[in-house]
């Protein structure tokens, strides 16, 4: 069973199921579903639901996720110790998220060599800089991976220099990690998406480089692509079902925010972890014949299709949620905040390289 988080984008959704074919195919002796905590259908239960309708009795789950922040840690687990406590004849173990893995690392930079390659100019590495991006989480830990990840890289392929950016809930975001990035004197500054799929915050992650390229015109800014299904992310997802028919899955909580007090986040040790996307599952998931072609992020141009579908509809011009992820979520979503969540307060929400400056006005 592989767990996603869902996206109103069609085309991250369709990337994602692609994940489990290939996944299938890997695991020809074994039946292989997946599900989303929200905004997509089939959501968790539903496939879980489709296992045990095969005569499965045990569930080997696994995150589709980089990092263990909220949603590996606190709502997936929910979502399987609710549907284990409601199906007793069913045995659900869990694995780990695909974590700081020599495998993934290879796939970034061999994503990170793909657009050097098609680049027309030639410039040395060491007159080049990159700028790893990754979601951003109100998760320390796991902001710090995204870290280790870029500086990997950096050391690992001979790049000038190297720096990181979140797209969202923490700092720095990506223009002003890219405005200072533009000040440092390199002549090409590669941008990779740490993330897995597509979805709103890539797009808006090659918007904003456009926007610092723009007003840079003397240095060569380059995107490159996410990882998607790379043939060693898929090598990373069979790793992780091993270990849990190994017994070698334990996550890593030794700098984790709810066991331990990190610097920073010591009001969270031992904070109640539970989901809070039950409200919320299987909402926005648009049909094929979606008139936006799946590319619409919940802003659909036809509110008459949206309405006969029961999606929920936001005009595609619209910029009222934006300002939204200051509240401290590692989402791929724009919320709406008609119900209530149970997470602590993100110490830095207020930073002036944060969340904040990305309302509107403000940068």
């Amino acid at each position: 069973m592989v767990c996603g988080h869902g996206s109103r984008n069609q085309n991250a959704v369709g990337e994602f199921s692609k994940l489990a074919t290939r996944l299938r195919e890997r695991f020809p002796q074994w039946p292989v579903e997946y599900g989303y905590l929200e905004f997509a259908n089939p959501v968790l239960h539903k496939g879980l639901d489709a296992l045990k309708a095969k005569g499965v009795d045990r569930i080997l789950a696994v995150p589709g996720m980089l990092f263990a922040a909220g949603h590996a840690k606190n709502d997936i687990p929910s979502v399987l110790n609710s549907y284990q406590a409601k199906n007793p004849d069913v045995r659900i173990d869990y694995g780990r998220e695909l974590g700081i893995d020599l495998k993934m690392i290879r796939a970034a930079g061999e994503r990170v060599r793909e657009a050097l390659a098609a680049c027309e100019t030639d410039v040395p590495m060491e007159e080049t800089m990159l700028v790893v991006v990754g979601r951003g989480a109100s998760d320390p830990d796991a902001n710090s991976n995204v870290a280790k990840v870029m500086r990997m890289l950096w050391e690992g392929m001979g790049f000038g220099w190297g720096e990181t950016a979140y797209s969202g809930v923490t700092f720095p975001l990506v223009k002003p990690a890219l405005e200072h990035a533009a000040k440092l004197g390199y002549r090409r500054i590669v941008v990779f998406p740490y993330f897995l799929f597509t979805g709103v915050l890539v797009k808006r992650i090659y918007a904003q480089t456009d926007e610092v390229a723009e007003a840079h015109p003397d240095i060569e800014f380059v995107k490159a692509p996410y990882l998607n299904d790379h043939d060693l992310v898929i090598e990373a997802f069979v790793d992780r079902v091993g270990e849990i028919l190994e017994g070698a899955n334990n996550m890593n909580c030794q700098m984790c925010k709810y066991r331990e007090q990190v610097l920073g986040f010591e009001a969270e040790v031992g904070q109640a972890q539970e989901s809070h996307h039950h409200h919320v599952e299987g909402v926005g998931g648009a049909p094929e014949n979606c008139p936006c072609n799946g590319d619409c992020d919940g802003r659909c141009r036809d509110e008459d299709f949206c309405r006969e579908h029961g999606i929920e509809w936001t005009p595609v011009h619209s910029h009222a949620h934006d300002h939204e992820h200051h509240h401290g979520h590692d989402h791929d979503h724009d919320h709406d905040h008609g119900h209530h969540h149970h997470h602590h307060p993100y110490p830095h929400a207020d930073h002036p390289l944060g969340p904040k400056s990305m309302e509107k006005g403000k940068g």
